[in-house]
This record gives structure tokens, C-alpha cells and sequence, in this order.
């Protein structure tokens, strides 16, 4: 049996080598093979959404949890009809000169890397949102893309869906005069995560290659299933995981702005006491000069009056404020008020039935793989990294207590304990390469 060391460079070599070995470029009605990375729930709605595309087949599976990969290929085979090859390992799955798309639904300190090694294999990619774990790993993603000419689509699904398009559309045609601030609500109720104990990793599953990147840790339920995002190792909380869509529609509603100039963002964990570490309550504000933008996150019981509408125990979407009224946008639809009376002079609802359907998502980027031309992509890479990375932002400044500068020239904030969270550590042979 190859010893692991042996085993690490023959598959970084296959990866390597698969850069090269890419299929064709496909004819407008070729079937595109999807390869889906992470069988969790959102993967799980990977292999649904992929099966039921015009022409697609889902091909190959990858997760570290052997009942999540049985579960997996039974899914696809009552979907499709076949079995797909399964993977435990991704670098493996790349090496395949069968796969033209991945699709990335690990953790969030997987999402970066596995979508930078999809791309030097030569695939086409959809990466989870948030695009990145850290700002300078975004960056990196963003240069892998450019450089092998891949189509790489971040899971910023309202972007496909067509009534937030049109309100981003009227935004920016002045419906509600000059744009001055955008506002993100994240008021999703969560319910404590408790205490779970350290215990020997469960059967069938490698907790080596789900912490990839991420220190080692001893394993603990709470660490794995979900509520890794509520760990920084492995996650962003709230604003990194519901946030980061109403943090994108913010940036794209006030004309797809860039980094900030400066940013602070305030908050804690309240009343509960369990192994969360990420903030439960949390604001934050960024300032571009003439224009900001505002973000909160509640996870415990809260509501607001106004315009947007309480589903259920949560309040999510966004509001728009210009000189000459405002804009409430959420999955129901949007609202414009206009006038210093703030007259009701819009009122669109959404009737589909899935308003966070990712299938036109989906089929945006199927239509820029086989095209190759990156403008049918409805949220590219660059867009998903400018997100995520205000998501990042945000954290970085409420970690450490102080509000704090960031300079775009340089790609950094000019702080050393800012940019050592900018930039952390990678574990080995989890590394975001330098050069890509």
C-alpha cells in the first residue's frame, strides 16, 4: 500500500497533470458531466438540481463520510438510472478526464481551495457561497480562474432570480433618486448548538480530509454536522452563510461596488451558553466614501415593523435608501416608497413557488461552459470574492474589537493582527498555493 507522503504527491501530480488532459470544449447540446464535492443537505440539492438539467448527467460523487457517498449514489441512481463513480478523496475525482464541471458544496474553509485545485484540473466550476474562507484566498480563486479560462459560478443564487434583478435594474436606473446606503438584514432565528463531547471519529468517516485546511481538532459532533459554521476554523457565522446573499444584493443594488475604505463591526454571543464561537448578534457598517452600506445579523427572537416581511421566525432582505425614497427587496418580492410621504409606488410579488431556486443558477453556468463565454455567468468569481470578502471584513473587525482600513491598492489592511486574520495558516498538504 503507498505510504501517505508518496500518496500526496502522486495525487497532486495526477491533478496536476489533469490540467492538461481537459476534455474538448463541448458543442452546445453535449452532455456536461458533473462531479458534486460535499453530500451534505445543500449538496444533496446539487444532485437534484444538476439530474434534472437538459443534458446533464451527474457523474461522479466525492464526500469523506462513507454514508453520505451510499446516500448519494442512491439518490442519483433513482434520479438518473446509473451509478456514479464515488470518490472519498477530491484530488482523485479531479484527475478524471470524464468530468467538465465541479460543483462545491464542503464547508466553507474548503470552498476556496477545492474550487482553485478544480480549476488547475482544467474544470469548470460552481462553488458554494461564500466564494472564499479569508480574503486572500479569494483573491487566489479569482487569479486560478483567469488563468486556465474557467467558468467558475458562486451560489449567489439571487442573481438568477428574476424579480431581484429587475429591482436591482430600477436601483440603478435612479427609481428612488441618488443611492446613499443599503441596508442587509440576517434575522434568522437560531437555536442554541448545546455542548457535544469529544469522542473517537465515527466509522466511515475521515476527519483528516474534513478538516483539510482547517488545525486539527479533536472530533466533536458539533464540529461536523452543520454547525461547523458556527466555528471559525470552519466557518464565517451568520453573515458568512445567510448573510453573504443580502451582502451581495447590497453591493449590486448600490453598481457592484468594490472594498471599502474603512469598516467596523460590533456584536457578541447572548444568553446562550454553548460551543458557538461566532457572534450571534452582530452589526456592521462599511463606508465607501458617499455611500454605505449596513449589516445585522439576529439569530435570537427579534422582529422589526416596516416594509420587510416576517416568514415564519425570520426577517431576511434588504433595503435601499436614495434622495428620493426607498426599497424593500426580499424572496417575496420588492416594494419602492417614494416621495418625502413615502407613497407605496411599487408593489411586486414573487409567485414562483421556490423562491430560492438555484436551477436557473445552474443553468446559467452550464450555458457558459459550453459556450465559453464567461458574460452568460450570472455571479462570477470576482463577484462572489467581493462579497464574501466584506463578510470577511466584518469579522476580522469584530474579532478584534476596533474598527479598521483596508487598502485595495495593496490588498491589505496595513495591520498586523488584521491581515494575520486575512491570511491565516494553511495545514498540510491543504494549501492555498502562492502562485496558482
Amino acid at each position: 500500500m503507498m505510504n501517505r507522503p508518496h500518496r500526496r504527491a502522486f495525487l497532486a501530480a495526477a491533478t496536476a497533470a489533469a490540467a492538461t488532459q481537459a476534455r474538448p470544449i463541448l458543442g452546445a447540446n453535449e452532455r456536461v458531466n458533473v462531479l458534486v464535492v460535499g453530500l451534505g443537505g445543500r449538496g444533496r440539492d446539487h444532485v437534484d438540481l444538476f439530474a434534472e438539467q437538459p443534458n446533464c448527467r451527474v457523474a461522479a460523487l466525492c464526500d469523506v463520510n462513507q454514508e453520505a457517498q451510499e446516500r448519494g449514489a442512491a439518490q442519483v441512481q433513482k434520479l438518473q438510472g446509473h451509478q456514479p463513480a464515488v470518490y472519498r478523496d477530491m484530488r482523485q475525482a479531479f484527475a478524471s478526464k470524464e468530468i467538465d464541471v465541479v460543483s462545491i458544496a464542503t464547508p466553507n474553509h474548503w470552498h476556496a481551495l477545492a474550487a482553485i485545485w478544480a480549476c488547475q484540473a482544467g474544470k469548470d466550476v460552481y462553488v458554494e457561497k461564500p466564494a472564499c474562507h479569508n480574503p486572500w484566498e479569494g483573491g487566489k480563486l479569482v487569479e486560478a480562474a483567469r488563468k486556465y479560462n474557467r467558468m467558475v459560478q458562486v451560489g449567489s443564487q439571487s442573481r438568477s432570480i428574476e424579480h431581484k434583478i429587475r429591482a436591482m435594474r430600477l436601483l440603478n436606473e435612479g427609481v428612488i433618486g441618488k443611492l446613499y446606503q443599503a441596508k442587509g438584514l440576517c434575522y434568522k432565528r437560531r437555536r442554541s448548538i448545546g455542548r457535544t463531547p469529544v469522542q473517537p471519529v465515527p466509522p466511515g468517516i475521515d476527519w483528516d480530509l474534513f478538516l483539510g485546511p482547517a488545525p486539527m481538532r479533536p472530533f466533536s459532533m458539533n464540529r461536523f454536522r452543520y454547525n461547523w459554521h458556527w466555528f471559525w476554523d470552519t466557518g464565517n457565522g451568520d453573515i458568512g452563510n445567510q448573510g453573504v446573499h443580502e451582502m451581495d444584493i447590497c453591493r449590486w443594488g448600490l453598481g457592484e461596488l468594490g472594498m471599502p475604505a474603512t469598516v467596523v463591526s460590533t456584536g457578541g454571543k447572548f444568553v446562550y451558553d454553548d460551543d458557538q464561537e461566532t457572534p450571534n448578534t452582530q452589526w456592521a457598517c462599511f463606508d465607501y466614501g458617499g455611500v454605505q452600506i449596513v449589516f445585522e445579523v439576529r439569530g435570537l427572537n427579534t422582529h422589526e415593523e416596516g416594509a420587510l416581511a416576517r416568514r415564519g421566525e425570520n426577517t431576511i432582505g434588504n433595503l435601499f435608501y436614495g434622495s428620493g425614497g426607498y426599497m424593500a427587496v426580499d424572496a417575496g418580492g420588492f416594494q419602492v416608497y417614494q416621495g418625502d410621504k413615502l407613497e407605496k409606488t411599487m408593489d411586486e410579488k414573487y409567485t414562483e413557488k421556490r423562491a430560492w431556486d438555484t436551477a436557473p443558477h445552474f443553468a446559467s453556468l452550464l450555458k457558459a461552459v459550453r459556450s465559453r463565454n464567461p458574460k452568460d455567468l450570472t455571479a462570477p468569481a470576482e463577484a462572489g470574492v467581493l462579497s464574501a470578502n466584506l463578510c470577511h471584513l466584518a469579522n476580522i473587525s469584530y474579532r478584534l474589537g476596533r474598527k479598521l482600513a483596508w487598502d485595495s491598492a495593496a490588498n491589505s489592511f496595513h495591520d498586523a493582527q488584521a491581515d494575520a486574520l486575512a491570511k491565516p495558516p494553511y495545514r498540510q498538504p491543504y494549501v492555498v498555493p502562492e502562485k496558482v
